[in-house]
């Protein structure tokens, strides 16, 4: 059964062509000290990463550290699965689902292009690319919106449960309500991701993994790097799901269930590749554009799309390094990124000419208990690992610490019931808390209560014969009516309902 799965996710993931592509050289290699790092600093990458596989947060890595053009540190760990005897993982030869990494090496990308070529307008409403876009706050939605993530629009959809094929998933997309004034808030959005990719289809007139393929892939010889991948490829790649909605287990096809819906190609995640072909994009980048006598883009717009926005932490489909998305806290304020929910992530630091790319499958039956924590954990130990190694910054080398995250491995394995646990016994503490508080308070306000309807009772039963009257002409003499305790009690007032 499982081998029939297998075969099953193969057949249905891979292109037409079995044939094996020709695999991607990456960059020039380095020694570490001939481009001013440490080994012996670099080394605590090892370490630290050896560490998540050991917890059960991934079956294997694959790492890449580059700078000033070269890769100083190339490395794969453990293997593309938990089976024994698993194929091991290469920097060069395994294959990786990149998720959201899709939204900057592709779709980001792809729009950088068509903006050079003046084909796409930063500040153009979405309608002008795609005129079925509109309608109310929709004719207010610029592409600027869709690459800081303001554009109203909500994380997702379920694609998967609602369209029956690709056309209907991308019209549902299209379809998806803006919930705020586009530009006024902030929401990461798949949705956004998406649009921009059929932007990128409308304006140029093919398909987004042809476009890419031709105009960005294929130039830089990142022969690793696709939407599709062929059968002999998807047996080099790592595994994500065992038992996702589709029903079998995920090997060569995309892990995103929305993804997979809008037919493998989409401009939120789909994408696959290896660490030495994103080493190879990671340098074009810092080469403000070009790579090896090819012009990718314009060095103007690499860095008007990686500066981060005077608001929030956004650049223009990239994300900024704020000491969140595992850039650690050494890397420079400059320096931009991404991360992606397979396991994946990808750091680039303009001012020490520097780059960080660690690829995983921690979706892959992880086997740590909070395999999140563990990710998290090494993707910043392993920015910082790689920016304390740098030993020519202007202000010298920085001190070590005595210990990383991943040595100290806080929370990596402790069970999520007991925290929910823990969180139910401290909210029942509280509420007998409350509970109690308040039928103390009860108690006190009745005991007053009584003690002042015992006063008013002995204060009123007066005899008769001891009253004073004072009798004046034609007035009735009154006698005087004693108040029940009864008639204070309700007169109180009401208490005001609490603000919840």
């Amino acid at each position: 059964m499982l081998l029939l799965a297998a075969l099953v996710t193969l057949t249905f993931a891979a292109d037409a062509t079995a044939a094996p592509r020709a695999t991607s050289a990456g960059l020039p290699v380095s020694a570490p000290a001939a481009v001013g790092m440490s080994a012996e600093r670099l080394a605590t990458i090892d370490r630290v990463v050896r560490r998540g596989i050991t917890a059960g947060g991934f079956p294997g890595a694959a790492v890449v550290v580059g700078r000033k053009g070269y890769s100083v540190w190339s490395k794969g760990f453990g293997s593309l699965d938990w089976t024994a005897g698993g194929l091991p993982v290469t920097s060069s030869q395994s294959i990786y689902d990149l998720a959201s990494l899709t939204k900057v090496i592709a779709t980001t990308t792809a729009i950088m292009v068509l903006y050079d070529e003046g084909k796409v307008s930063l500040d153009a409403p979405v309608s002008r690319y795609l005129p079925t876009f509109s309608g109310g706050l929709k004719d207010q939605v610029t592409v600027k919106h869709l690459l800081t993530h303001r554009a109203g629009l909500a994380p997702g959809r379920e694609l998967w449960r609602i369209a029956r094929n690709p056309d209907e998933a991308r019209a549902a997309v299209l379809a998806s309500n803006i919930g705020c004034q586009p530009g006024k808030c902030y929401e990461y959005s798949d949705l956004g991701a998406d649009i921009l990719g059929f932007i990128a289809e409308a304006a140029s007139g093919v398909r987004l993994d042809e476009f890419l393929d031709e105009r960005v892939f294929s130039p830089l010889g990142m022969t690793d790097t696709h939407f599709k991948l062929s059968l002999a490829d998807a047996a080099r790649t790592a595994p994500t799901e065992i038992l996702p909605p589709r029903g079998y287990p995920l090997r060569g096809e995309v892990h995103d269930e929305n993804a997979y819906a809008l037919g493998g190609i989409a401009g939120h995640a789909g994408l696959f590749s290896t660490a030495n072909d994103l080493s190879v994009f990671a340098q074009m980048l810092l080469n403000s554009g070009t790579y090896n006598g090819h012009r990718i883009v314009a060095d103007s717009t690499v860095a008007l799309f990686t500066r981060r926005a005077e608001t929030g932490t956004r650049a223009l489909g990239w994300d900024s390094c704020d000491g969140n998305g595992g850039c650690g806290q050494y890397l420079s304020a400059r320096a931009f990124g991404h991360t992606g929910f397979t396991g994946t992530s990808i750091w680039i630091d303009p001012d020490r000419q520097m780059f960080v790319i660690l690829l995983t499958n921690r979706v892959h039956a992880a086997k740590a208990k909070r395999p999140s924590t563990v990710i998290a954990d090494v993707r910043n130990d392993l920015s910082d690992a790689a920016a304390l190694a740098v030993m020519d910054d202007p202000g010298g080398p920085r001190m070590m610490p005595a210990s990383f995250r991943a040595d100290k491995a806080e929370d990596w394995n402790r069970p999520l019931r007991a925290r929910r646990a823990t969180s139910r016994s401290s909210r029942s503490r509280k509420a007998a808390a409350t509970k109690a508080a308040a039928a103390k308070a009860a108690a006190l306000k009745k005991k007053k209560t009584a003690a002042v309807s015992t006063a008013v009772k002995t204060s009123t039963a007066v005899k008769p014969t001891a009253l004073k009257t004072t009798t004046l002409r034609n007035t009735p003499v009154k006698t005087p009516t004693p108040k029940s305790s009864t008639s204070r009690t309700t007169a109180k007032k009401k208490p005001k309902p609490k603000k919840s």
